[in-house]
């Protein structure tokens, strides 16, 4: 889109371009590129009359929908900052997200404004602009900003300004909010574009919510970009997604390994399923098991390829001609990576370190934080907190978290390496590991897993299974069987709360 320097303005390049195209659909709705481009006009102008100021944060509480995408791209028309939260949270999540990043202004679906009564009653400077039902007092009427015609938009906004304010999943404690311009979008979309292979001739199916980064680069930034169209759905329900993907001949699709699993099992039941539109499917989020991309490769012929890069930096892809299982692929283009030791020292191909990256794709920084944001970003690099290998042709294999890192006796137990083992038998579809205090060896492994449907298993065939194929100080003591394993609004497993 040669100088265009906002993610908004993509949008009005593509609809001059290609005005009648369809863009979006959702269940009976239809939507071109130069209808949505006229309506985030209105939007923005809209948002403008109400106050909205240049850099101002404005929190987007939607589910998967066209107003998702309407007001996204009308808050960055309008020059504002795009906090975009999970429908999911509760009003604690919501309330402490709100006061950290100073939003004055709240887009939300009107069935969850009773979630935030008390948020409203304690934020007395928080207007809100409702999505749908009835008028409420206090309350400002999507529809009616929608209705409104306005001149084009032009806050000449640049690259460096903020665009989105995108919050960590807080697995660790309290969630941070990850800055990044509009030139961060920009150059991660168009890399990903270029990795993926993805063409304007393109349709995409958009289950992942949208308040997940991973979902608004994939299904809603990448097509528009290239001039390419999505279906959105609502939500994740397996046979839905297939019909979905027959009916409208979907060609490239994102998920996480959740959902590949949930995929596979109602592909095994009765209904056959055309999928033969299909050309690329992509998984992120969470680590995906080696033997889910081997089950849905040999099954249908088509590449799963797997993706790597928090909020704060989209980093690793891998590429449908090249895949090697287990790995996330090598950098995207124009993006630098490492791994190094404890000081911060490169470390040689195949050594196990943290993981670190940079390049156009790092985040400006911590909104509020400026000590974790120097920590973060020290010399030039955005520290990850990943432990990961690089092989010699530069694939890298993300092997857990540098703090889930277990220490038995002095020795390094990587989770990821002992999760990869167990999700390696025939009856797992998907494994947890954590470490367990133990009076000899300070930690040793625990693992929690999910069986497979209709399977059953003893704890002790699992512990024989990993002594077969790891060291033993590297085994699970423990094998707890669960009907699921806890996850936050994300979908990524949380073991805060398995510990």
């Amino acid at each position: 889109m040669g100088n265009v320097k906002s993610v908004d303005r993509i949008l009005s390049k593509t609809a001059q371009i290609l005005p009648d195209k369809t863009v979006m659909y959702y269940e009976n709705e239809s939507i071109s590129y130069s209808q949505l481009d006229k309506e985030v006009n209105n939007l923005a102008q809209g948002l403008m009359d109400f106050g909205l100021k240049p850099n101002e944060k404005v929190a987007l509480v939607l589910g998967n929908c066209p107003n998702f995408v309407r007001m996204y791209f009308a808050i960055l028309r309008a020059a504002g900052t795009v906090v975009p939260l999970n429908p999911l949270y509760k009003a604690d999540e919501i309330h402490y997200i709100l006061n950290d990043a100073k939003v004055k202004l709240l887009i939300i679906d009107q069935e969850l404004l009773p979630m935030i009564r008390e948020v409203r009653a304690e934020k007395s400077d928080l207007n809100i602009i409702a999505i749908g039902g009835r008028k409420e007092e206090g309350i400002v009427s999507f529809e009616e900003l929608l209705k409104k015609e306005a001149e084009p938009v032009d806050r000449n906004v640049e690259e460096s300004d903020l665009a989105v304010c995108l919050y960590t999943s807080g697995t660790s404690g309290r969630p941070k909010g990850a800055l990044l311009s509009h030139g961060n979008l920009i150059f991660i979309t168009y890399a990903l574009i270029t990795r993926m292979d993805i063409r304007e001739d393109d349709h995409n199916l958009c289950v992942i919510p949208l308040s997940h980064a991973f979902s608004q680069f994939t299904n809603m930034l990448m097509p528009i970009f290239i001039g390419g169209s999505f279906t959105i759905l609502p939500r994740f329900i397996p046979n839905a997604v297939l019909s979905e993907i027959a009916s409208k001949k979907i060609s490239y699709f994102c998920a996480v390994p959740a959902m590949y699993s949930a995929l596979l099992a109602a592909l095994s039941q009765e209904h056959n399923y055309d999928m033969s539109s299909l050309r690329i499917c992509l998984s992120g989020g969470a680590p995906l098991s080696v033997e889910i991309i081997k089950e849905f490769t040999k099954r249908y012929g088509i590449p799963l390829v797997e993706g790597s890069g928090p909020s704060e930096a989209v980093a690793c892809i891998g590429s449908y001609q090249a895949i090697k299982p287990g790995s996330v692929g090598p950098a995207l283009d124009g993006v630098n990576v490492k791994v190094v030791n404890d000081h911060d020292q490169e470390l040689p191909q195949g050594e196990i370190g943290e993981f670190c990256v940079q390049g156009p794709n790092v985040m400006q920084g911590y909104l509020n934080l400026p000590e974790a944001t120097a920590e973060a970003l020290r010399g030039g690099w955005f520290h990850t907190g990943d432990l990961a290998k690089i092989d010699e042709e530069g694939y890298v294999y993300i092997v857990g978290r540098k703090k889930d890192m277990i220490l038995v006796g002095g020795m390094n137990v990587y989770p990821g390496e002992v999760e990869q083992c167990l999700f390696n038998h025939p009856q797992v579809l998907e494994a947890a590991v954590i470490g367990s205090p133990d009076k000899e060896r300070g930690e040793v492994p625990k693992a929690f897993i999910v069986l497979k449907r209709q399977e059953s298993a003893e704890p002790k065939e699992f512990i024989l299974y990993c002594r077969r194929h790891l060291a033993n100080y590297k085994c699970p003591r423990q094998v707890v069987i669960l009907a699921s394993l806890p996850k936050n609004p994300t979908g990524k497993i949380d073991k805060k709360q398995l510990a």
